[in-house]
């Protein structure tokens, strides 16, 4: 059995009256890639939040078997993460922000650090202030991948990011931190982006969880299902949340033991998944 390492016990977080995470439930094991999907405001951050130990919340959150509580410096000591905004210090350089935290933390790894910088192209003798988003994103990723943690928490780590330099953010983490001891939970709204990374997958809505499943066996579970639009009846007998419309054709994410006689089956990708299971549209995953 996989071992646990991240584990909530009926976390529930109010903002004031709003429930922004309603009674969450999760195990996540050790050496996997886990993908956390959900529209804007689902609360993907606040639960990583509450991982943290950022925020109060009702429930339990342990970290290898260790009760983590409000601002619990603990969590650090086996856990990186990387938000959606940069707290890095402006006034400082980019080698005396280096400098800096290899001074403060004790699980700094020189060598590992040694060496993504070397692949970095970082202006060393540059300010902060004056590095782009993307130059300061990987500044970030330089220093959080250069302590010796077993746990990742990615919060929207590329977001506003070009299409060239989030491929090399990722390419990365799998090059540089991720191994069989190490787990990765990313936070993101884009499936496409981490469809072929993601080893597990956890959909989240209006602060529940509605599925945490293997994606092998989530993408063996559901399919499309096509036919003629002339025989839409068909396909909405079965109440799909997702259906699409094309060039005479409609197409639904069924259970794959649905079987249509004259239908042609394919492959659901994340987002068909994902929209099959929440509902919505494509602009919102």
């Amino acid at each position: 059995m996989n071992e646990i390492i991240y584990q909530t016990q009926h976390l529930t977080k109010y903002y004031r009256k709003f429930k922004a995470l309603d009674d969450v439930n999760l195990s996540l094991g050790r050496g996997k890639i886990i993908g956390l999907l959900g529209k804007n405001g689902a609360g993907k951050s606040t639960l990583m939040r509450c991982m943290l130990g950022f925020l109060n919340h009702e429930g339990e959150v342990s970290l290898s078997g260790q009760r983590i509580d409000h601002r619990d410096h603990r969590v650090f000591e086996d856990v990186a993460f990387i938000p959606d905004v940069s707290g890095l210090d402006d006034r400082l350089t980019v080698q005396q922000t280096i400098a800096y935290i290899r001074g403060v933390n004790p699980r700094w790894n020189e060598e590992r650090a040694e060496k993504l910088l070397a692949i970095s192209n970082l202006p060393l003798k540059l300010k902060v202030s004056k590095l782009s988003k993307g130059m300061k994103t990987k500044l970030y990723l330089l220093i959080t991948l250069s302590l010796d943690v077993n746990f990742l928490l990615l919060d929207e780590p590329t977001l506003g990011l070009d299409i060239a330099f989030r491929k090399e953010f990722f390419n990365t983490i799998l090059g540089e931190f991720f191994d069989e001891e190490k787990t990765i939970l990313i936070s993101t709204h884009q499936a496409e982006e981490v469809e072929d990374l993601l080893q597990e997958v956890i959909f989240i809505d209006s602060g529940r969880i509605l599925l945490h499943e293997d994606m092998e066996g989530l993408k063996s579970r559901l399919r499309v299902v096509t036919l003629p639009i002339d025989r839409s009846s068909e396909i909405l007998a079965h109440n799909p949340k997702l259906v699409s419309k094309t060039l005479g054709s409609i197409s639904a994410v069924l259970d794959s033991g649905i079987e249509i006689e004259g239908a042609t089956y394919s492959r659901a990708n994340l987002a068909d998944l994902f929209l099959s299971v929440v509902g919505g549209t494509h602009e919102t995953v």
